[in-house]
């Protein structure tokens, strides 16, 4: 069924229209490796387990409310790491909208707002 809330939402989100895959299954590891090369990121096997959190998230969850939330859930998995400094060294234009992008994934709600600290 057509939901106009929802078809709005998505729009005040982003959507595809900004780099993202339409499908999950429309990305690729090369994809990734080229994104990340106009981002100038060289993928390491940190970057990789970050991503493919990111993409296992998405898969079970969906897109996240809020960037806050998915940071937040980041945060805590790699705080042995270093938290949210080690994602930032990883990912210095944001972990979830930088990772997101890479990922090939949509970007959360917020994940690009200002006020939220996005470095975009």
């Amino acid at each position: 069924m057509f939901d106009i809330n929802q078809m709005v939402a998505d729009a005040a989100r982003g959507s595809v229209s900004q780099g993202m895959l339409a499908e999950l299954d429309d990305w690729s590891p090369a994809k990734a490796e080229k994104v990340a090369r106009e981002e100038g990121i060289t993928l390491s096997d940190d970057h990789w387990e970050v991503i493919h959190l990111l993409r296992e998230n998405y898969r079970h969850h969906g897109r996240a409310p809020h960037a806050r939330q998915l940071l937040n859930g980041l945060e805590e998995r790699f705080e042995r790491e270093g938290g949210r400094k080690y994602l930032y060294l990883l990912f210095p234009r944001g972990p979830v909208s930088q990772g997101s992008r890479i990922a090939g994934l949509p970007l959360p709600a917020y994940s690009s707002d200002p006020s939220f600290g996005s470095v975009e």
